[in-house]
């Protein structure tokens, strides 16, 4: 959901929302965004990263997440899919 307008984007509309402002995206939806970055690849487009998230209780997404913020660059996370 896009939180400024309160509109619900696709997930291809949320991909393209995440590029075009620089940033990785957070998901629990593995199964659509892993065919969407694969098609940026096969397009030979640039994305800043998708992690995509077990559903676990928040404390350990959060957790889980930190570790990648605190070890991984953006260089590093740019076309990179990590999953947590």
């Amino acid at each position: 959901m896009n939180r400024s307008t309160g509109s619900r984007a696709s997930d291809a509309e949320q991909l393209v929302y995440a590029v075009s402002q620089g940033r990785a995206l957070v998901t629990h939806n593995r199964s659509d965004f892993e065919g969407l970055v694969q098609n940026y690849f096969s397009a030979g487009k640039t994305h800043y990263g998708v992690i995509l998230a077990v559903r676990r209780p928040p404390q350990q997404v959060a957790k889980r997440l930190l570790a990648i913020v605190n070890h991984v660059t953006a260089d590093e996370l740019q076309n990179q899919v990590r999953y947590i």
